[in-house]
């Protein structure tokens, strides 16, 4: 198999939104594309499959070592074999790469944020920069769009957050912000639980508000002329964004179970970007 393989492989198994957004690319920034985000999916997957602590930290100083080596012109894992050959026309630095996996460290070392504040670093390293990142191999021109991608990836992970209250707290991990916690009296054992009520309900509204703010933001940011170039990530933002509006619909029922769109439902929603340009 080859490193071009392997990631295509890896990235089309994740079933992720991502994924659909890359299938209207030109082949090169398809191929650029598909690498980082199987170099995210790499990492992020250390922190989800390892349940030692101790071995998961191993395997991503393993990944930091290999981000240097590869920057130094030897990578030896499929992922850096295939996105190195893309790192110097779209600007990808190896300092991004190593912001990536400091963000999964954090998912390690840290199960608890005590603000909005605290999370964001996490949201920056683990999203911000990926959407920095993307923008660039999508064919980003000038800074400004840096701005529109960095607040976009974060309206991404607050969406993940909603999203996976109840995976999360199975791990051991909840993201919301204790300060919020305690804002509308939702017990983090609640959580850990999966017990509903309508504390839950409203704070998670509340979080749900917040991403929906992020959005507006965003698109606000993107400046006109880049809006054909960014195209891949307004597909993903409908996607994300729809599913947000479908878990606040369904009430909030996340801790019991993971709500999500179908395939066919991803790719309509990337092909009206892509044909009418709707968001």
């Amino acid at each position: 198999m080859t490193p071009e393989q392997y990631v295509q492989e890896k990235a089309a198994a994740s079933g992720s939104s991502f994924y659909y957004a890359f299938l209207f690319l030109p082949a090169p920034r398809r191929a650029a594309i598909t690498a980082f985000y199987a170099f995210c999916r790499e990492v992020d997957d250390v922190v989800d499959e390892v349940s030692d602590p101790g071995v998961a930290q191993t395997k991503l100083a393993w990944w930091g070592t290999e981000v240097t080596r590869a920057f130094a012109g030897q990578p030896t894992h499929p992922v850096m074999q295939a996105l190195m050959p893309h790192v110097a026309e779209y600007g990808i630095a190896a300092a991004q790469l190593q912001a990536v996996i400091d963000g999964c460290r954090m998912d390690i070392e840290q199960t608890r944020y005590l603000d909005f504040t605290a999370l964001q670093r996490y949201c920056h390293l683990v999203a911000g920069e990926v959407g920095e990142v993307s923008a660039r191999i999508f064919g980003q021109v000038d800074e400004a769009t840096s701005r529109y991608a960095h607040t976009l990836g974060l309206a991404f992970q607050l969406t993940n957050i909603i999203r996976d209250v109840g995976e999360d707290a199975r791990r051991g991990r909840i993201y919301l912000p204790v300060n919020e916690l305690q804002q509308f009296d939702v017990k983090a054992h609640e959580i850990l639980k999966s017990q509903y009520s309508e504390r839950f309900t409203a704070l998670m509204r509340f979080q749900a508000e917040r991403a929906e703010s992020l959005y507006a933001e965003a698109f606000a940011l993107l400046p006109a002329h880049a809006r054909r170039a960014q195209k891949p990530g307004l597909m993903m933002a409908s996607i994300y964004r729809t599913l947000l509006r479908e878990i606040a619909a369904e009430n909030f029922q996340v801790l019991h179970q993971r709500i999500s769109l179908t395939p066919l439902r991803k790719f309509w929603l990337a092909w009206k970007v892509q044909a009418l340009g709707l968001v």
